[in-house]
């Protein structure tokens, strides 16, 4: 794995996504900052994180055949890298958010933002970034609930060896996609998915509010929730959201 350390960088997926254009990168390098200053969630959003307390970084995915068609299946399989890797250090319940942020004990732990670079029908590479709260204590009042290793174990960990760990992790979870074992892995995401199967209220993009339970999530990546009336609606990023925690 080959590593890239910055001190300080506007953002790791913007720096890695320029590198990778100009020059021929080994698969998995990481670009990992100290300090993130426009580091970018899901849709617009940012991610913040106190100066050398988290890992904020981004990786490379080459691809030989990777249809665009069936890109959600990286989201699960880097979701679930990061959910084994922090799994031996808490005890308590780690859960997805579709679409792929990890949660602890109901609270955010990390976020992946992933940017595809197209050639053809097929993702020539992949640029993940990944925020994870690491030895952090303190969070701005107005980012929600969001929670760190530390806050949860009481340990202050080794970045560099948490990295190793997590992006090793991660490659084990793509070695599903190179075999194009989707099924399989779906079925592990599932399993992991936050409040799967049970009934909880949602609000939908126009304030609707209503009781459903989600059933699964369908090839494109959409969440799939069950309605009273036993119908079905499917809802892409940022069209739902829970009502109340």
């Amino acid at each position: 794995m080959n590593i890239i350390k910055l001190n300080a960088i506007d953002s790791t997926n913007s720096y890695l996504k320029e590198l990778a254009q100009k020059s021929t990168l080994e698969n998995f390098t990481a670009v990992v900052a100290n300090q993130q200053t426009l580091g970018r969630g899901q849709l617009g959003t940012t991610w913040e994180a106190e100066q050398g307390k988290s890992l904020t970084f981004s990786l490379l995915l080459n691809f030989n055949r990777f249809r665009i068609q069936d890109q959600f299946y990286l989201s699960m399989a880097v979701s679930l890298g990061l959910i084994s890797a922090l799994r031996p250090y808490l005890g308590m319940s780690l859960n997805i958010k579709w679409p792929n942020d990890i949660l602890a004990e109901k609270d955010k732990l990390a976020g992946i933002l992933i940017e595809n670079v197209l050639k053809g029908t097929n993702i020539h590479h992949s640029i993940i970034g990944i925020g994870l709260n690491v030895n952090q204590l303190e969070f701005p009042t107005d980012i929600g609930n969001v929670t760190s290793l530390k806050k949860l174990t009481g340990t202050n960990f080794n970045l560099d060896e948490l990295l190793f760990k997590v992006v090793d992790s991660i490659q084990k979870y793509v070695d599903y996609l190179e075999k194009e074992d989707f099924q399989s892995l779906k079925k592990i995401y599932l399993a992991q998915l936050y409040k799967i199967n049970t009934p909880s209220m949602f609000e939908d993009a126009n304030g609707l509010i209503f009781l459903g339970k989600i059933c699964t999530v369908d090839e494109n990546g959409r969440l799939v929730i069950e309605l009273e009336n036993e119908k079905t609606r499917k809802f892409n990023l940022k069209e739902i959201k829970f009502a109340s925690r």
